[in-house]
This record gives C-alpha cells, structure tokens and sequence, in this order.
C-alpha cells in the first residue's frame, strides 16, 4: 500500500533541536553507537555525491525512519509487532520513496529502515494500517523521515510530500542505493 507523507531530512549525528523535538541522532532506536558504526556524521552540507565528503559511510546512506518500533520500554515484542514476521522485524527493511514534481516529473530512490521517527515510535497505524496521517502532529504531521542521500536523488530542497511504500530486497532496482546495503 502506498501512503503519502510530509518528508523531513533527519541525519546520523544530527544535533538535538527544536526542530527534530531535542532528539540527538548520534544513536538510533536499533544502535547505540550509530554515529560510530556508520562512519561518522552524515553531513548534509557537505557532500560528495551520495556520501558525506569526509568519509565513505560503513553503511547504507539512503536510510529513513518511520514512527513505529517493535518494542516496549522494557525490551518486550509489542503485540502489534507480532503478526510482522520473524525477527529482525522492521530494521534494515526497505522502502520505495517517489516525489512527483508538477507538472510531469518523478523522482524516486529506495532507502533501508535505520531509525524511529519522526518524533514517535508507537504509530503503527500510520506505518502499517489504515491511518492517512501519524498521530503526531509536530513539523506538519510529518510521517517519513529522510537522510541526505535520499534528498539529493529526490532533488528536495525543503520538506514536501512524497509517497512511499514497502517493497522485498529483491524488488529494490539497481541505483546508488545498493552500492553499501546495511545487513
């Protein structure tokens, strides 16, 4: 099922803020130490293409969050987490992410599952229900969270609509979104 969402960049190392709710990126909802496992700070200013110019990421740059995570505070499967499949459940899964640019473009990249957000992680109907909008209603209702990488092949240049959808590894087109895939 494809949904439509208010898009909003978010990086590894981004600093906390009011505008991603004081949330410091340097760890992610799945590691601790994701700063230090991806390389360093994925920063968006200062690129080489698809990477950040200081350094070749260790992992996939073309990475996103969606506001739902499996587990409770105290570590437990939730129960909507249990009809999703065996575990990993939802880390390193992938994405279709499309832009359409009036009047007759597209753009589109693929990106793997690398964090939580944006500004919540129990939205489970926005992510994978019914809901047309997330609960959350902070920066627009934003839905979809989007690294760097990800914004330079949707040529984004602010926040703005896209469409996304799941889709199986095998579905996910050649691009520069496979040259570091995440395992």
């Amino acid at each position: 099922m494809t949904k439509t969402a208010w898009t909003t960049m978010f990086w590894v190392g981004e600093p906390s803020g009011p505008e991603n709710k004081f949330i410091p990126n340097s760890c992610s909802y799945w590691d601790d130490n994701w700063q230090k496992h991806f390389g360093g700070i994925d920063d968006p200013l200062h690129r080489t293409g698809f990477y950040p110019a200081a350094f070749t990421p260790k992992q996939n740059p073309f990475y996103f969050a969606l506001p739902y995570g499996e587990r409770d505070d105290d570590g437990r499967l939730k129960q909507s987490a249990l009809d999703l499949g065996p575990e990993p459940l939802l880390k390193n899964r992938w994405i279709r992410i499309i832009r359409k640019v009036p009047p007759l473009q597209a753009f589109q990249c693929y990106a793997q599952w690398a964090d939580v957000g944006p500004n919540g992680e129990d939205d489970f109907e926005w992510v994978f229900g019914e809901a047309e909008k997330p609960k959350s209603s902070f920066n627009n209702h934003a839905g979809l969270d989007l690294s760097p990488a990800c914004w330079t092949q949707l040529h984004m240049t602010d926040n703005g609509w896209t469409d996304w959808e799941f889709v199986d590894e095998a579905d996910v087109s050649a691009g520069p979104w496979k040259e570091i895939v995440t395992r």
